[in-house]
């Protein structure tokens, strides 16, 4: 059961691979059905659309933030650092959902203050299971600070 059934979890994907697009947006509508995603493709674009600037000023304050790592013009981690240093988005989750595996990028994560740190699954459906299971977890059981 939802913690709020009358409010759509609003999740901010920072992914810039078209194809992980894809599969987040699929396995978000296969699973709960009131999430609203917003797509922005780069760490620049991800601030301008928390900081509701350059286009984004109807932009939803998002309650959940998947953020890849590897990313152009600003890195996921600098993006991680930026919204867990301002007061005004410290407490929105950050789900960091990269391909790396590395340890240093793991463990930055989290000394990022990053809610969880997750491997991509290179296989399709692995990858869909995933994003359902964070989707169900932050949508259906965690209570977050709205």
């Amino acid at each position: 059961m939802s913690p709020h059934p009358d409010h759509p979890l609003s999740v901010l994907l920072v992914e810039d691979d078209p194809g992980d697009v894809v599969i987040a947006r699929e396995a978000l509508a296969a699973g709960r059905l009131s999430t609203e995603l917003h797509v922005v493709t780069d760490g620049v674009e991800a601030m301008a659309y928390l900081r509701r600037a350059n286009g984004y000023a109807e932009a939803d304050r998002p309650d959940l933030i998947l953020l890849d790592l590897n990313l152009p013009r600003k890195s996921g981690h600098e993006v991680l650092s930026e919204v867990k240093q301002d007061p005004e988005f410290r407490r929105i989750p950050v789900v960091v959902l990269t391909t790396s595996q590395a340890r240093e990028d793991i463990v930055k994560s989290y000394e990022l203050h990053a809610s969880v740190h997750v491997s991509k699954p290179a296989d399709f459906d692995q990858f869909t299971e995933v994003v359902r299971q964070i989707d169900d977890f932050f949508g259906n059981i965690a209570e977050l600070p709205r």
